[in-house]
């Protein structure tokens, strides 16, 4: 396709291109070669474009901005949590915003303002932050915030001239039972109407998209080079690389990567320490959660059975052995895996080692 002289022609070409540069990524010569560990880089990077699209062209207007879904069931990014419901906004650091809403009943709430950078170096940085708790709600659960640069009386978000985005997470114990909180977000003293579509906008638009999807794979894919270094292990690792990738500032991240025959289960073993919210999950080689929809991938402070000194056993394999704490492989002979430890004092990293599967099969390990 050759269009000249026509700018939104020559920014989709360019969008498009981008997309395919992401493909060596996929390709790299040290990402496994396993037919299923490609087909979902491929697939990852489809569903990057559409997550790049939503939040770069669809909810790109500060002054209109809407609460969208950045991570999901479909589409993932970074070790997304199944315990978690994520809501996004787009909006410009110098304007004033209100969020209003009512809380739900997921035992966990923050919202987290970020200088969102994915598309241009992978990172993205909080500027301000506040908790369930330091948030004063009403007696039904609702609620109103002001996020701006200036402080506010009540419930105040602090905003930088350079944050971009806000990031509501909801965290639940137990996903079938808690029902999410529902919020909306608008700009204070905006105009009242949508100007018509800015077509330098969309070409802006179409290329943050196009670097979002590259940049994302990318970093991902870094760290699971990292975290193949100590395979089947957690190893100590600085926090505050997650904290540019977005984590939570109250959460302690571990993160490892496994490599186990279909015959073998990896155990991890710990005993959690004190705190309000704890949860292990294992993802595929590009951190994608495996389909927590169909498949119990997933372990949290609710559901874990106890050892009776306190502490826990998990079992990542290809089949349950019966003992609780399963964790299903789907499928796979390597990927990458998270313990987050939310509100702790301690942060202790697991004790893992490699059995055979049948081992555990009619004997408790």
């Amino acid at each position: 396709m050759n269009a000249p002289g026509n700018p939104s022609a020559a920014a989709w070409q360019d969008f498009c291109a981008k997309l395919a540069k992401a493909g060596e990524v996929i390709l790299a010569s040290d990402v496994p070669a396993d037919p299923l560990v490609q087909a979902e880089g491929f697939r990852y990077l489809s569903r990057l474009a559409r997550l790049g699209l939503e939040q770069y062209v669809e909810a790109s207007d500060p002054d209109f901005p809407f609460f969208y879904v950045l991570s999901h069931e479909t589409a993932k990014i970074g070790a997304d949590n199944p315990d978690n419901k994520y809501l996004n906004a787009s909006i410009c650091g110098t304007s004033d915003y209100r969020i209003t809403g009512t809380r739900g009943s997921m035992f966990y709430f923050s919202i987290v303002a970020n200088a969102m950078r994915y598309h241009i170096d992978g990172s993205c940085t909080a500027t301000g932050s506040l908790l369930g708790d330091q948030i004063t709600w009403g007696p039904n659960g609702e609620v109103e915030i002001i996020a701006s640069m200036n402080p506010q009386p009540g419930n105040w978000l602090r905003l930088e001239a350079d944050t971009s985005v806000i990031i509501i997470r909801q965290s639940s114990l137990d996903r079938v039972k808690e029902t999410p909180g529902s919020f909306r977000i608008e700009r204070i003293g905006g105009p009242a109407v949508p100007a018509s579509l800015d077509p330098a906008k969309l070409h802006a638009g179409l290329a943050a998209a196009g670097q979002f999807v590259g940049g994302v794979a990318a970093t991902f894919a870094d760290w699971t080079r990292m975290f193949r270094a100590h395979p089947n292990t957690f190893a100590p690792i600085d926090q505050s690389m997650f904290q540019k990738g977005g984590g939570s500032p109250d959460i302690y991240y571990a993160h490892g990567y496994w490599a186990i025959a279909e015959d073998e289960a990896w155990l991890i073993e710990v005993t959690p320490p004190d705190c309000y919210y704890w949860n292990f999950q294992i993802n595929n080689w590009w951190m994608e959660s495996f389909d927590y929809r169909f498949r119990q991938i997933t372990v949290n402070k609710h559901s874990a059975r106890l050892e009776p000194d306190g502490s826990v056993r998990i079992i990542a394999a290809a089949r349950d052995p019966g003992f609780g704490n399963w964790v299903d492989t789907s499928g796979h002979s390597v990927g990458t895996a998270l313990l987050r430890w939310a509100g702790a004092s301690e942060h202790p990293l697991p004790a893992t080692r490699i059995v055979k599967l049948a081992d555990l099969v009619g004997a408790k390990p």
